[in-house]
């Protein structure tokens, strides 16, 4: 156990057992040991660059360092929870190691700047790890397009039948969302964190030493010294920007969740998952129940409960480091893994899933999908749309008061006797009414960007297997 931490010399008691357990973050700090370990080796490249230490002494402080990252990784390190975070573990272990070069390592530097340079580095990481995984729920999405890909199904507005639609369109959509999630998590940093480098700000003030933090920033891929030591030692702007992005990703899953979990119900049947992603019930033998979708559904609100959390902590902090950001870490964390698991969970689920077609297009003559298809044919004849609208929801309302299913059953005489009653010219209005309805029909007609059928879903889904490589 260490006899005497760094900053104790000023204090006149020795922290008791119970203050040291309570102010510790060794227990979840210590995922940020790479990035403090690359941190120190930068600002001990800097020290000597700037003649604060001996070449010599630079040498020594850069082997004792990579020494301790080898044993951490190799499981032989002891992680001294009286030492209270990475930063003076790492520290103490050197001293131990080199002896008095590990001693002038944290010259012109505090734990402030130290944290707010690891953490940095750490988001900027695991942004980049984050998007691997979500582009890898991409490729599931866009592998279910092409098994799926000429399957027409319902669209849902309100959770009311809409237009139909390509499974796989579908499938894009939920691709295209998670794609931004991805940029959305890398922007976090670039937004906010590849400017100017946190380390060189020191406590608050910055230091009377000499130091050059162009040279730091070099070091770790930023762009600039500290803009102002002040700020940078307070902020956690970075982190929340992150956390956010973590936010919307969750929302996002939670989002497929919900609509999956509809879709594998008795009622739908519209999907079915491999059931190693499923659980049954204790009670009823004939359950299947999508737990999995559940979950992720549920974890959602967990990664809200963390964004709050730290925005809360951040909202009554005076500018300047307060140890009220030590919890920062607690919640970015659980953020992340949280939806880190929940990403990879997904990816499995949608690689084990597929459209039931049999279950699916059956129905599809449910609910008039077509509708919004006849009023466009009206509107190629010359029919402006609000008329055309009124003109197809009059023949709904005929259709389901003479029990009929679909405007299909109606007659063309039927058509251009509606029409005229509204007072629209009926000239255009022939056989060829037909070819617009039906959804397999409809599908084929779309011909707006991005639109849910015919060729802009088609050139859509080659670009997502380009873009993905897949």
């Amino acid at each position: 156990m260490a006899e005497l931490k760094s900053w104790q010399a000023r204090i006149g008691e020795a922290t008791d057992a119970l203050a040291q357990s309570f102010v510790e973050s060794i227990s979840y700090d210590r995922r940020l040991y790479k990035h403090d370990i690359a941190g120190s080796i930068a600002h001990a490249t800097m020290l000597a660059k700037v003649g604060l230490i001996t070449d010599a002494e630079r040498e020594a402080i850069v082997g004792g360092l990579h020494s301790i990252q080898r044993d951490i990784e190799a499981g032989n390190f002891v992680f001294d929870e009286s030492l209270e975070d990475i930063h003076m573990v790492v520290e103490d272990a050197l001293i131990k190691r080199i002896g008095d070069p590990g001693r002038k390592l944290h010259t012109a530097r505090s734990r402030n700047d130290q944290v707010a340079l690891d953490l940095s580095l750490w988001v900027h990481d695991n942004a980049i790890e984050i998007g691997k995984k979500l582009r890898d729920l991409c490729r599931a999405y866009v592998a279910l397009a092409q098994r799926s890909g000429d399957i027409v199904m319902p669209s849902y507005t309100h959770l009311q039948r809409a237009q139909p639609i390509l499974a796989g369109a579908e499938c894009l959509a939920w691709c295209t969302m998670f794609s931004r999630d991805a940029d959305r998590c890398a922007t976090a940093f670039q937004f906010t964190g590849t400017h100017d480098i946190p380390l060189g700000s020191g406590a608050i003030a910055g230091s009377s030493l000499p130091i050059d933090s162009g040279i730091t920033a070099q070091l770790l891929g930023y762009e600039q010294p500290p803009l102002s030591s002040i700020e940078q030692t307070a902020s956690r702007d970075q982190a929340l920007e992150f956390l956010f992005s973590l936010a919307m990703a969750a929302m996002h899953l939670s989002r497929w969740a919900e609509q999956w979990v509809i879709y594998s119900s008795t009622e739908f049947s519209f999907i079915k998952t491999a059931d190693r992603y499923t659980t049954g019930s204790s009670m009823m033998p004939q359950k299947r129940n999508p737990d999995m979708l559940e979950l992720i559904r549920g974890r959602c609100g967990t990664v809200y409960g963390d964004l709050v959390s730290l925005l809360t902590i951040c909202k009554g902090l005076p500018i300047g480091y307060n140890r009220d950001l030590q919890e920062d870490k607690r919640v970015l964390f659980r953020a992340y893994d949280t939806v880190s698991a929940c990403v990879t969970m997904a990816a499995a689920i949608v690689n084990s899933t597929n459209y039931v077609r049999e279950n699916i297009e059956p129905t599809l003559e449910r609910g008039f999908l077509d509708a919004t298809s006849l009023a466009e044919y009206f509107v190629t004849k010359g029919i402006a749309f609000r008329t055309a609208h009124k003109i197809v929801g009059t023949l709904v309302a005929r259709c389901e008061a003479e029990k009929k299913s679909a405007l299909a059953q109606l007659s063309v005489a039927d058509f251009v006797e509606t029409a005229k009653s509204v007072g629209a010219n009926v000239a255009g209005i022939g056989p060829d009414v037909y070819e617009a309805l039906g959804s397999r029909n409809v599908v084929k007609r779309y011909r707006s960007p991005g639109a849910a059928g015919g060729q802009p879903y088609v050139q859509r889904l080659a670009e997502w297997k380009q873009k993905l490589g897949v």
